[in-house]
């Protein structure tokens, strides 16, 4: 009986390191795709002021000694979006007390923000009332949970996009008419001055198709455009400067936006800067590029503080 039982014992173990085996063969063509999707984001700092390249953690010490940090963003990239993931946890390694502010909200979903972050509503009710961009669960939903878990606060900082297309069709006076709710979601001073800010705007549009325009039609809608635009950087940087008065010791914002907003520090940043002169506020850039061993620095060293640049997504042609 135990001669039995020991060679019923050993087949077993046969069986089962067969099995092993042939499992551990087969395994590359039984692993799920994710998995196999690299985690190593490719990137290279740049630091403007040193006029060097230096290193992500490099980056992080004097981002996490801000004020304000904007993060100028290509809407589209995947790699920019995981970096951004990679800075916030970065400055979380540094930093207890900040805010995460963002474009991608509008004032008036706040509440809705505030109430989700607290666990007062299911995300699936958030997301009903948020409007969130298109791109949210793949690009701005971990930014979200990060905060979330980490008790920070989420601002909501832009203005309706209703109004902002108000001003676009009708220039600033589409506002003047609005209720006095509706008018307390747009920033209090809009400043709309020609200046490099509107020079660039205006090298941007001529690259859109002006169709049957005429020249002084297609410069009037640049006005009205530009103007529109400077609503969303003014109502962005006046709720980065209400976040940063609201609570003592005041906290580290960290604004995710457009690149356009921010680079040059013109845009959001300069009007920020004007509402908070005595504050430290660093802009950083994120630019998808095709070789990251190919770099002209000259060509973006004064669009930030830091250059981060990082691989381009290839293109589906």
């Amino acid at each position: 009986m135990r001669k039995l039982f020991l060679y019923e014992r050993l087949r077993m173990l046969r069986n089962t390191a067969l099995c092993a085996l042939f499992i551990f063969y087969l395994s590359p063509f039984a692993l799920p795709q994710a998995s196999l999707t690299p985690s190593y984001v490719p990137q290279r700092v740049f630091d403007s002021n040193d006029n060097r390249f230096a290193d992500f953690e490099s980056m992080m010490v004097d981002l996490a000694r801000a004020d304000v940090v904007f993060v100028g963003e290509q809407h589209d990239d995947p790699n920019t979006h995981r970096l951004e993931l990679a800075l916030l946890e970065g400055i979380a390694r540094r930093r207890s007390g900040v805010a995460v502010a963002m474009e991608m909200f509008e004032r008036d979903t706040q509440s809705h923000m505030d109430d989700y972050l607290a666990g007062r509503i299911s995300e699936t009710d958030f997301l009903k009332a948020s409007r969130p961009w298109p791109n949210y669960n793949a690009d701005y939903r971990p930014l979200v949970e990060f905060a979330k878990a980490k008790n920070w606060r989420i601002i909501a900082g832009n203005v309706p996009r209703r109004f902002a297309s108000q001003v676009a069709r009708s220039g600033l006076a589409a506002i003047d008419s609005l209720p006095a709710v509706d008018r307390a979601l747009i920033a209090r001073e809009i400043d709309s001055t020609k200046d490099d800010y509107f020079k660039r705007f205006a090298e941007t549009m001529k690259s859109h198709p002006a169709g049957s325009m005429s020249e002084s039609e297609m410069s009037a809608m640049t006005e009205r455009f530009y103007q529109a635009q400077c609503v969303k950087d003014d109502t962005m940087a006046e709720s980065v400067a209400a976040a940063a008065a609201a609570v003592e010791p005041r906290p580290l914002i960290v604004h995710f936006n457009g690149a356009f907003h921010s680079d040059y520090r013109l845009g959001a940043a300069a009007r920020a800067k004007k509402r908070l002169p005595r504050s430290r506020i660093r802009v950083v850039s994120i630019v998808p590029v095709a070789d990251l061993d190919q770099i002209k620095t000259n060509d973006y060293r004064k669009r930030g503080d830091f250059i981060v640049f990082t691989l381009a997504k290839k293109s589906d042609k």
